[in-house]
């Protein structure tokens, strides 16, 4: 699938079958983590592959808004150095090239943000001066995907040329 058509069909789901995913897609999943840029090029995020499921049910234990976990073949924890303004917007960088790269083989996945800091820090093991930015959790997909489009709202509603409130429309794009 080409990069476009992964964007333009990923979907975000809760719900996942219980076959497995294989190594070698994890490992480009872990792979697509890394080779993403960071500010400054500082590659200070850290990732925690959880796989076991006494550690993902720990993972959903420690979530307030992620109790979902508990269900996927594997989670990444991805870790942040605060000191860095950008930090966030570079765990988000990480984690949409960690979900594209699934979604490359058929893989769906979820975020979420919403944890006990204290309790996350302690059983994964996770030093103070890194902050527990975003969790994904990975799996095959419970149900088909229908492969309609997504429920977004038009370009031409979101999108405005040269300046706010005038109106976008694709045939102004220039050469």
């Amino acid at each position: 699938m080409d990069a476009y058509e992964c964007v333009a069909t990923k979907l975000d789901l809760r719900e996942f079958d219980s076959k497995n995913v294989p190594n070698d897609v994890k490992l480009k999943v872990l792979e697509a983590g890394r080779l993403t840029g960071s500010g400054m090029n500082v590659q200070h995020w850290r990732f925690i592959l959880v796989q076991q499921a006494e550690l993902l049910k720990k993972l959903a234990d420690d979530s307030t808004t992620g109790k979902w976990v508990e269900h996927v073949n594997f989670a990444v924890i991805v870790l942040t150095n605060p000191r860095y303004g950008f930090h966030l917007i570079d765990a988000g960088r990480a984690a949409q090239d960690m979900q594209v790269a699934a979604w490359n083989y058929g893989v769906t996945s979820c975020i979420f943000t919403g944890m006990r800091r204290e309790a996350l820090e302690k059983d994964f093991a996770i030093p103070k001066d890194l902050e527990p930015s975003i969790v994904i959790g990975f799996g095959y997909p419970a149900r088909k995907i229908s492969g309609k489009k997504k429920n977004r709202r038009p370009l031409h509603e979101l999108g405005f040329s040269e300046r706010y409130g005038q109106p976008f429309k694709s045939q102004q794009i220039v050469a």
